[in-house]
Protein backbone atom coordinates (compact mmCIF):
# COMPACT_ATOMS: atom_id res chain seq x y z
CA UNK A 1 0.00 0.00 0.00
CA UNK A 2 1.41 3.72 -0.62
CA UNK A 3 1.55 6.56 1.89
CA UNK A 4 -1.74 8.06 2.77
CA UNK A 5 -1.64 11.96 2.57
CA UNK A 6 -3.67 13.96 4.84
CA UNK A 7 -6.19 15.81 2.78
CA UNK A 8 -6.03 18.99 4.63
CA UNK A 9 -2.20 19.27 3.59
CA UNK A 10 -1.70 18.38 0.08
CA UNK A 11 -1.21 20.89 -2.70
CA UNK A 12 -3.42 19.62 -5.66
CA UNK A 13 -3.76 21.11 -9.21
CA UNK A 14 -6.34 23.55 -9.25
CA UNK A 15 -10.04 22.70 -11.08
CA UNK A 16 -9.59 25.12 -13.62
CA UNK A 17 -13.73 25.78 -13.67
CA UNK A 18 -14.66 27.10 -10.40
CA UNK A 19 -11.10 28.64 -9.66
CA UNK A 20 -11.61 32.27 -9.31
CA UNK A 21 -7.47 32.73 -10.35
CA UNK A 22 -5.45 30.27 -11.37
CA UNK A 23 -2.69 28.97 -9.74
CA UNK A 24 -2.63 25.44 -6.69
CA UNK A 25 -5.49 24.86 -4.47
CA UNK A 26 -4.41 24.24 -0.44
CA UNK A 27 -7.95 22.30 0.93
CA UNK A 28 -9.18 23.21 4.40
CA UNK A 29 -10.96 20.12 5.38
CA UNK A 30 -13.77 20.24 8.37
CA UNK A 31 -11.30 20.94 11.94
CA UNK A 32 -8.35 21.87 9.41
CA UNK A 33 -6.08 24.95 9.31
CA UNK A 34 -3.76 26.13 7.08
CA UNK A 35 -1.38 28.94 5.69
CA UNK A 36 0.42 29.90 3.14
CA UNK A 37 2.49 32.98 1.59
CA UNK A 38 3.16 31.67 -1.59
CA UNK A 39 1.29 33.65 -4.18
CA UNK A 40 0.64 30.54 -6.49
CA UNK A 41 -1.74 29.19 -3.59
CA UNK A 42 -5.70 29.21 -3.23
CA UNK A 43 -6.69 27.92 -0.03
CA UNK A 44 -10.02 27.32 0.25
CA UNK A 45 -13.14 25.33 1.74
CA UNK A 46 -16.24 23.50 0.49
CA UNK A 47 -19.27 23.19 1.88
CA UNK A 48 -19.98 25.42 5.14
CA UNK A 49 -23.05 25.33 6.79
CA UNK A 50 -23.44 25.59 10.41
CA UNK A 51 -19.55 25.98 10.09
CA UNK A 52 -17.27 29.13 10.34
CA UNK A 53 -14.44 29.78 7.99
CA UNK A 54 -12.09 32.21 9.65
CA UNK A 55 -9.66 33.75 7.15
CA UNK A 56 -6.48 35.85 8.44
CA UNK A 57 -4.58 38.15 6.03
CA UNK A 58 -1.15 39.77 6.86
CA UNK A 59 -1.02 42.54 4.22
CA UNK A 60 2.99 43.34 4.94
CA UNK A 61 3.64 39.07 4.09
CA UNK A 62 1.02 38.92 2.28
CA UNK A 63 0.26 35.63 4.08
CA UNK A 64 -3.35 34.16 4.39
CA UNK A 65 -4.88 31.50 7.49
CA UNK A 66 -7.87 29.54 7.38
CA UNK A 67 -9.49 27.13 9.49
CA UNK A 68 -12.69 25.99 9.61
CA UNK A 69 -14.55 25.35 12.54
CA UNK A 70 -17.15 22.82 13.16
CA UNK A 71 -17.83 23.59 17.09
CA UNK A 72 -17.73 26.81 19.29
CA UNK A 73 -15.72 24.98 22.30
CA UNK A 74 -13.35 22.51 22.93
CA UNK A 75 -14.82 21.84 26.59
CA UNK A 76 -17.36 19.15 24.91
CA UNK A 77 -14.65 17.45 23.10
CA UNK A 78 -14.89 13.88 25.29
CA UNK A 79 -13.08 12.32 22.53
CA UNK A 80 -9.85 14.73 22.73
CA UNK A 81 -10.24 15.78 19.16
CA UNK A 82 -9.19 18.90 19.63
CA UNK A 83 -5.48 17.47 20.43
CA UNK A 84 -5.58 15.97 16.71
CA UNK A 85 -7.93 18.11 14.80
CA UNK A 86 -7.50 21.94 16.75
CA UNK A 87 -9.13 23.49 14.06
CA UNK A 88 -12.37 21.55 14.81
CA UNK A 89 -13.48 24.06 17.79
CA UNK A 90 -13.12 28.09 17.99
CA UNK A 91 -10.99 28.10 20.69
CA UNK A 92 -8.58 25.82 19.82
CA UNK A 93 -8.61 26.92 15.74
CA UNK A 94 -7.55 30.14 15.86
CA UNK A 95 -4.94 29.66 18.03
CA UNK A 96 -3.75 26.96 16.45
CA UNK A 97 -4.01 29.05 12.83
CA UNK A 98 -2.53 31.91 14.54
CA UNK A 99 0.54 29.79 16.05
CA UNK A 100 1.03 28.50 12.45
CA UNK A 101 1.16 31.69 10.92
CA UNK A 102 3.51 33.10 13.34
CA UNK A 103 5.87 29.85 13.10
CA UNK A 104 5.87 31.00 9.25
CA UNK A 105 7.54 34.46 10.27
CA UNK A 106 3.51 36.21 9.21
CA UNK A 107 3.27 38.18 12.12
CA UNK A 108 4.29 41.07 14.06
CA UNK A 109 3.55 41.81 17.55
CA UNK A 110 0.23 40.47 19.02
CA UNK A 111 -1.95 41.00 20.21
CA UNK A 112 -3.32 41.81 16.55
CA UNK A 113 0.19 40.95 15.17
CA UNK A 114 -1.10 43.07 11.96
CA UNK A 115 -3.13 40.59 10.77
CA UNK A 116 -6.85 41.34 9.46
CA UNK A 117 -9.86 39.04 9.39
CA UNK A 118 -12.97 37.66 7.59
CA UNK A 119 -15.57 35.12 8.63
CA UNK A 120 -18.12 33.55 6.56
CA UNK A 121 -20.10 30.75 7.38
CA UNK A 122 -22.65 30.14 10.24
CA UNK A 123 -25.55 29.52 8.83
CA UNK A 124 -28.93 27.38 9.43
CA UNK A 125 -28.94 24.55 7.09
CA UNK A 126 -30.44 21.53 8.94
CA UNK A 127 -31.80 22.70 11.90
CA UNK A 128 -34.96 23.94 10.94
CA UNK A 129 -36.50 25.11 14.26
CA UNK A 130 -32.92 26.43 15.34
CA UNK A 131 -33.37 23.99 18.11
CA UNK A 132 -29.25 23.96 18.65
CA UNK A 133 -27.94 27.18 17.26
CA UNK A 134 -24.52 25.67 16.23
CA UNK A 135 -24.06 28.50 13.59
CA UNK A 136 -25.10 31.41 15.88
CA UNK A 137 -22.97 29.89 18.27
CA UNK A 138 -19.90 29.71 16.25
CA UNK A 139 -20.25 32.91 14.95
CA UNK A 140 -19.79 34.42 18.39
CA UNK A 141 -17.44 32.15 19.39
CA UNK A 142 -15.25 32.91 16.34
CA UNK A 143 -15.65 36.61 16.71
CA UNK A 144 -15.10 36.26 21.07
CA UNK A 145 -11.50 34.78 19.86
CA UNK A 146 -11.08 37.07 17.41
CA UNK A 147 -11.43 40.03 20.11
CA UNK A 148 -9.11 38.28 22.37
CA UNK A 149 -6.33 38.91 19.87
CA UNK A 150 -7.46 43.18 19.08
CA UNK A 151 -9.07 41.49 15.82
CA UNK A 152 -12.54 42.46 14.78
CA UNK A 153 -13.82 40.64 11.24
CA UNK A 154 -13.26 43.45 8.49
CA UNK A 155 -16.16 41.89 6.70
CA UNK A 156 -18.40 38.48 7.01
CA UNK A 157 -21.03 36.88 5.46
CA UNK A 158 -22.59 35.05 8.28
CA UNK A 159 -26.03 33.44 9.09
CA UNK A 160 -29.05 32.39 6.79
CA UNK A 161 -29.85 29.45 5.12
CA UNK A 162 -27.40 29.03 2.50
CA UNK A 163 -24.20 26.56 2.13
CA UNK A 164 -20.83 28.35 1.59
CA UNK A 165 -17.68 27.44 -0.31
CA UNK A 166 -14.34 29.97 0.68
CA UNK A 167 -11.71 30.32 -1.67
CA UNK A 168 -8.87 32.87 -0.81
CA UNK A 169 -6.38 34.29 -2.88
CA UNK A 170 -2.94 34.56 -1.30
CA UNK A 171 -1.55 36.46 -4.19
CA UNK A 172 -4.28 39.49 -3.66
CA UNK A 173 -5.97 38.66 -0.67
CA UNK A 174 -9.27 38.54 -1.88
CA UNK A 175 -11.98 36.31 -0.53
CA UNK A 176 -14.93 34.94 -3.09
CA UNK A 177 -17.84 32.58 -2.00
CA UNK A 178 -20.08 30.63 -3.77
CA UNK A 179 -23.02 28.81 -3.03
CA UNK A 180 -25.01 26.62 -5.27
CA UNK A 181 -28.30 29.14 -4.08
CA UNK A 182 -26.52 31.88 -4.73
CA UNK A 183 -23.89 31.67 -7.49
CA UNK A 184 -20.56 33.87 -6.87
CA UNK A 185 -19.64 37.03 -4.81
CA UNK A 186 -16.57 38.87 -3.21
CA UNK A 187 -16.34 39.62 0.40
Amino acid sequence: MGKRENPHQNVIPANPNPSPVPGTLKIIGVGGHGASNNPDEIIRTYALGSCVAVILFHARTRSVGMVHVALPDSSIDTTKKAETTPGYFADTGIPALVTLMRSMKCLGPLPSGGLTAKIAGGANVMDTNDTFMIGKRNILAVKKILWGYGLAPLAEDVGGSISRTVSVSVKTGEVTLSSPARGQWNL
